[in-house]
Protein backbone atom coordinates (compact mmCIF):
# COMPACT_ATOMS: atom_id res chain seq x y z
CA UNK A 1 0.00 0.00 0.00
CA UNK A 2 1.27 3.69 -0.78
CA UNK A 3 0.28 6.26 1.55
CA UNK A 4 0.61 10.17 0.35
CA UNK A 5 0.60 12.69 3.92
CA UNK A 6 0.43 16.01 3.06
CA UNK A 7 3.55 17.56 4.86
CA UNK A 8 5.04 21.21 5.82
CA UNK A 9 8.79 19.98 5.23
CA UNK A 10 10.63 17.72 3.66
CA UNK A 11 11.73 15.43 6.72
CA UNK A 12 10.53 12.48 5.78
CA UNK A 13 8.77 10.33 8.64
CA UNK A 14 9.19 13.37 10.78
CA UNK A 15 7.84 16.03 8.18
CA UNK A 16 4.76 18.21 10.05
CA UNK A 17 1.35 17.38 8.31
CA UNK A 18 0.34 19.99 6.80
CA UNK A 19 -3.70 20.63 7.77
CA UNK A 20 -4.65 21.44 4.02
CA UNK A 21 -3.57 19.01 1.14
CA UNK A 22 -4.01 21.42 -1.81
CA UNK A 23 -1.63 24.04 0.04
CA UNK A 24 0.92 22.05 1.19
CA UNK A 25 4.71 22.76 -0.29
CA UNK A 26 5.29 18.68 -0.13
CA UNK A 27 3.82 15.29 0.09
CA UNK A 28 5.94 12.17 1.44
CA UNK A 29 4.77 9.33 0.14
CA UNK A 30 4.92 5.77 2.22
CA UNK A 31 5.16 2.59 0.91
CA UNK A 32 3.60 -0.02 3.61
CA UNK A 33 3.74 -3.61 3.64
CA UNK A 34 1.27 -4.93 6.87
CA UNK A 35 2.63 -2.30 9.59
CA UNK A 36 6.04 -1.82 8.32
CA UNK A 37 7.47 1.10 6.39
CA UNK A 38 9.26 -0.18 3.10
CA UNK A 39 10.16 3.04 1.62
CA UNK A 40 9.61 6.97 2.37
CA UNK A 41 9.81 9.06 -1.02
CA UNK A 42 9.00 13.22 -0.32
CA UNK A 43 7.91 14.51 -3.32
CA UNK A 44 7.47 18.74 -3.48
CA UNK A 45 3.82 19.61 -4.21
CA UNK A 46 4.12 20.76 -8.12
CA UNK A 47 0.97 22.42 -7.55
CA UNK A 48 1.92 24.81 -4.08
CA UNK A 49 0.89 28.00 -4.30
CA UNK A 50 -2.07 27.53 -6.93
CA UNK A 51 -3.93 25.08 -8.45
CA UNK A 52 -7.13 24.24 -10.22
CA UNK A 53 -9.55 21.75 -9.15
CA UNK A 54 -8.24 18.08 -9.21
CA UNK A 55 -4.78 18.65 -10.18
CA UNK A 56 -3.20 17.64 -7.35
CA UNK A 57 -6.04 14.50 -7.07
CA UNK A 58 -4.43 14.01 -10.61
CA UNK A 59 -0.38 14.34 -9.36
CA UNK A 60 -1.33 11.89 -6.14
CA UNK A 61 -2.76 9.52 -8.53
CA UNK A 62 0.37 9.43 -10.84
CA UNK A 63 2.54 8.62 -8.04
CA UNK A 64 0.75 5.49 -7.44
CA UNK A 65 -0.99 6.38 -3.54
CA UNK A 66 -3.84 4.36 -2.28
CA UNK A 67 -4.36 6.76 1.01
CA UNK A 68 -4.27 10.16 0.69
CA UNK A 69 -3.71 11.75 4.73
CA UNK A 70 -4.06 15.18 5.61
CA UNK A 71 -5.30 17.55 8.06
CA UNK A 72 -8.19 18.94 5.80
CA UNK A 73 -9.95 18.83 2.28
CA UNK A 74 -12.91 20.38 0.40
CA UNK A 75 -15.70 17.85 -0.81
CA UNK A 76 -14.86 18.06 -4.09
CA UNK A 77 -11.46 17.11 -3.74
CA UNK A 78 -12.85 14.33 -1.72
CA UNK A 79 -15.05 13.39 -4.78
CA UNK A 80 -12.19 13.44 -6.87
CA UNK A 81 -9.85 11.16 -5.08
CA UNK A 82 -12.55 8.82 -5.01
CA UNK A 83 -13.13 8.76 -8.36
CA UNK A 84 -9.17 8.07 -8.76
CA UNK A 85 -9.92 5.09 -6.34
CA UNK A 86 -7.70 6.84 -3.44
CA UNK A 87 -8.97 6.38 -0.20
CA UNK A 88 -9.41 10.23 1.27
CA UNK A 89 -8.78 10.56 4.72
CA UNK A 90 -8.79 14.16 6.94
CA UNK A 91 -8.15 14.71 10.48
CA UNK A 92 -4.31 13.91 10.37
CA UNK A 93 -1.86 15.97 12.64
CA UNK A 94 1.25 15.74 14.28
CA UNK A 95 4.00 14.28 12.30
CA UNK A 96 3.96 12.12 9.43
CA UNK A 97 4.98 9.38 11.27
CA UNK A 98 2.06 9.74 13.70
CA UNK A 99 -1.01 10.28 11.45
CA UNK A 100 0.51 7.21 9.56
CA UNK A 101 0.74 5.09 12.84
CA UNK A 102 -3.33 6.09 13.97
CA UNK A 103 -4.02 5.46 10.17
CA UNK A 104 -2.78 2.23 9.98
CA UNK A 105 -3.99 1.35 13.76
CA UNK A 106 -7.55 2.58 12.57
CA UNK A 107 -7.66 5.62 15.10
CA UNK A 108 -7.59 7.59 11.65
CA UNK A 109 -10.51 7.12 9.17
CA UNK A 110 -13.20 8.99 7.04
CA UNK A 111 -12.84 12.11 5.54
CA UNK A 112 -15.39 15.27 5.56
CA UNK A 113 -14.67 18.47 4.18
CA UNK A 114 -12.43 21.23 6.22
CA UNK A 115 -14.42 24.60 8.36
CA UNK A 116 -12.61 26.61 5.43
CA UNK A 117 -13.87 24.41 1.83
CA UNK A 118 -17.46 24.77 3.84
CA UNK A 119 -16.77 28.28 3.93
CA UNK A 120 -16.20 29.19 0.79
CA UNK A 121 -18.88 26.41 -0.50
CA UNK A 122 -16.33 24.12 -1.64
Amino acid sequence: MRVAISAEDDCGLASLVNPHFGRCPYFVFVDVNGQFVSRVEVLRNPCYGQHQPGEVPAFIHEQGADVMLTGGMGSRAVAYFREYGIEPVTGARGNVQQALADYLSGKLRGAGPCAESVEHGH
